[in-house]
């Protein structure tokens, strides 16, 4: 399960370059992360913020 902390989970391939491109690599690089910020990168949508969020809860971390 520390796997999936060290990845980031399926969002799509446009969510996916906008956080390689803004420095994300790993869903724990998330914690912590102003929601607003990640929502402001091209390529980002409500879906993809969704699948973070729901991936973050489930290993007790969030998003600010």
């Amino acid at each position: 399960m520390d796997d999936e902390l060290d990845t980031l989970p399926k969002i799509g391939a446009p969510a996916t370059r906008a956080l390689h491109n803004a420095g994300y690599t790993s869903l724990r690089g998330l914690d912590g992360v102003a929601r607003a910020e990640l929502a402001k990168l091209h390529g980002m949508g409500p879906k993809a913020l969704g699948i973070l969020d729901e991936a973050l809860r489930r290993h007790g971390l969030a998003l600010r």
